[in-house]
């Protein structure tokens, strides 16, 4: 199977029919929402039935699916379902789908995306989270936003991901963030950042995090961080508790080649992917992160305002009082 038509910069499905109408960038892959026209005969529903509010739709959504479909499959137990930073060996129940529907929150959407990294395949998060800014659809509007799905009326959304190598060895594909951070036994870490082979600057700090647009509005704006528009490219590049308070947060173009070496640490430095971990650095480590070739597939439904979702999300009003 071939993810990507080279022919038309579209990302396909596992069917070879693209995913939908956005615009394509330099290298071939498409940068900006547009629509998901792709004909959706397969379905995996991955939901975490820890939530009794999941257990009562899911039924529902079964049949609504196997009306529709020629196959559906499910995964009940999504807290263990790709648990880790990688997850080449996940085996999912009838091959891979040509959409996944999550019934959960961003970390049951991560864990998709995760299994999925090799062969991104659209996902549709349905949130029964407590944030959800990777589960677009609210609980209660399910049946819309899954007939969106099924109908061609959701939107596409590709996601920057990126490539992360580290010295040690270990690989992976990050869809939110990867974050190089200090052990808790440890004290601060001494840290080089590089782009493109230049010196950026060289960090005492607890740790660096990178974010993708996707995981702008996560650990990164927690620590200080910008908000980036999801579906726009650019790897933002916030220090943890830095020792110098000139220290702010970076904006690097997409295509950088970003470089971090480990100067000094007493205990070996904690990287996680997604808030996986993926592996440590010793002293004189490093850890190489580039632009992913290839975006991921999010399905938003119809006639959603993107900013309303963060206005929803993190409580943005015009006014100080609630009455706004």
């Amino acid at each position: 199977m071939n993810p990507s038509d080279s022919r038309s910069g579209e990302t396909a499905g596992p069917s070879g029919e693209p995913y939908g109408g956005s615009s394509t960038s330099p290298h071939g892959q498409g940068d900006r929402p547009g629509p998901f026209t792709a004909t959706v005969r397969t379905a995996l529903i991955l939901a975490d039935t820890e939530k009794a509010a999941v257990g009562e739709i899911l039924p529902e959504l079964r049949r609504l699916l196997h009306d529709r479909l020629t196959s559906v499959a499910i995964i009940e137990d999504a807290r263990t379902f790709c648990d880790g930073a990688a997850c080449a060996n996940v085996e999912v129940p009838g091959g891979i789908p040509d959409l996944v529907v999550v019934l959960g929150g961003d970390g049951t959407v991560l864990a998709a995306a995760r299994a999925f990294a090799d062969h991104p395949v659209p996902i549709l998060g349905i949130n029964f989270g407590r944030v959800g800014f990777l589960a677009p659809v609210e609980a209660q509007d399910w049946r819309a936003g899954t007939m969106d799905a099924l109908e061609g009326r959701a939107i596409l959304e590709p996601r920057m991901r990126l490539d992360v190598r580290l010295s040690t060895g270990e690989r992976a594909v990050a869809l939110n963030d990867v974050v190089l951070s200090r052990s808790s036994e440890d004290g601060m870490v001494d840290l080089r950042l590089e782009a493109d082979g230049a010196r950026v600057s060289d960090y005492r700090a607890d740790g660096l995090i990178f974010a993708t647009p996707s995981g702008s509005t996560a650990y990164s704006l927690a620590s200080g961080g910008p908000v980036l528009s999801p579906s726009m490219q650019g790897t933002v590049v916030t220090p943890i508790a830095a020792h110098a308070l000139s220290h702010r947060p970076l904006v690097l173009r997409p295509d950088a080649q970003i470089s971090v070496h480990v100067l000094g640490t007493r205990m070996p430095t904690s990287v996680n992917l997604d808030g996986r971990p993926l592996g440590t650095l010793p002293e004189g480590g490093t850890m190489r992160l580039e632009r992913h070739p290839e975006t991921y597939p999010l399905l938003s439904p119809s006639g959603m305002d993107p900013w309303r979702r963060l206005r929803d999300r993190l409580g943005w009003r015009g006014r100080l009082d609630e009455g706004s």
